[in-house]
């Protein structure tokens, strides 16, 4: 398997599109045929860009849709509790079934760019870290 392939399962997997780049992670880290520190550069990188991209599509929704739009309570609380707790909330971004739709509400909010990368960034390399601590050891 190349670390091309690799790389794209990361970032597809970090879009909406459903993947499994901690599978392929653990089988890499056990296979050692690449350095460890190698595979979590890639998946760190590919798995960020792919919510940087999730992030990117949120703004571009913003500017269409605005949230005075959302009409349910449940959805404004929402938003009030990304909007209280800023981009930090980002490092949960690796979590399955929340992970994906909360870098597009970063992204629908405005959060900035910058801190959100970082903040994506940083929960994405420690799942990745435990990963490859849990196979390699």
């Amino acid at each position: 398997m190349t670390l091309w392939f690799f790389f794209f399962s990361d970032f597809i997997s970090s879009t909406l599109f459903p993947g499994g780049s901690e599978a392929i992670l653990a089988y890499l880290a056990s296979d050692l045929e690449y350095p460890l520190y190698t595979l979590l550069v890639v998946a760190t990188l590919g798995n960020t860009l792919g919510a940087m991209t999730s992030w990117g599509i949120g703004r571009l929704i913003s500017i269409r849709y605005s949230t005075e739009r959302l009409s349910k309570a449940s959805q404004q609380k929402a938003v009030a509790r990304l909007q209280k707790y800023g981009s930090p909330v980002l490092l949960l971004s690796w979590l399955p079934i929340i992970g994906d739709p909360l870098c597009v509400a970063a992204g629908w909010l405005r959060l900035h760019w910058l801190p959100s990368l970082v903040f994506i960034a940083v929960g994405k390399l420690l799942r990745y870290v435990v990963v490859v601590y849990i196979v390699a050891g």
